[in-house]
């Protein structure tokens, strides 16, 4: 079975998802999660093998109270923060939902600052999803021109992370 602050952590990345359903079984127990704009629904069933019977959990969290009608407003004002996107630029895009780290631990330097030479190996960041750390490279040759999301941020599939100047 997860431990809580797993659970919590699995709750706040598909809150912050455009995942609409979420189910994860291991050995035995069930977690189910579903959203809809006015409320999220979280279900847990405890491990069945247990001695005594155990009854679902449910809790109720209101989404209108958390973000009044505005998230649309709320996600594109990191884009708009962007400086223009010249065509030339190529877009470093998170593989996945998940956790954005700068650096490799939290007392070392960042792989890469604004204004680095990058080649198509380097690492520029780790995303971390699920207690797995995936090292993000570059993909390209190139001089990091922008970093558009901050250490500690929750990034989306897709999300550009970085601007290159190829």
């Amino acid at each position: 079975m997860l431990k809580i602050q797993e659970l919590r952590e699995l709750i706040k990345l598909v809150d912050h998802s455009n995942i609409d359903e979420f189910t994860f079984e291991s050995e035995g127990s069930k977690i189910k999660m579903k959203k809809n704009k006015e409320t999220t629904i979280q279900t847990v069933v405890e491990n069945k093998a247990q001695a005594q019977p155990v009854a679902p959990v449910v809790t109720e969290v209101p989404q209108a109270a958390a973000q009044p009608a505005q998230p649309q407003t709320q996600q594109a004002e990191p884009v708009a923060a962007s400086p223009a996107v010249d065509e030339n630029l190529h877009k470093i895009v998170s593989p996945m939902v998940g956790t954005f780290y700068a650096s490799p631990s939290p007392d070392a330097d960042a792989y890469v600052k604004k204004g680095d030479k990058v080649k198509e190996d380097s690492v520029v960041c780790i995303v971390e999803a699920m207690k797995l750390f995936n090292e993000i490279e570059a993909e390209v040759n190139g001089e990091i021109v922008e970093i558009l999301v901050e250490n500690g941020q929750l990034v989306e599939y897709g999300q550009p992370l970085f601007l290159v100047k190829a």
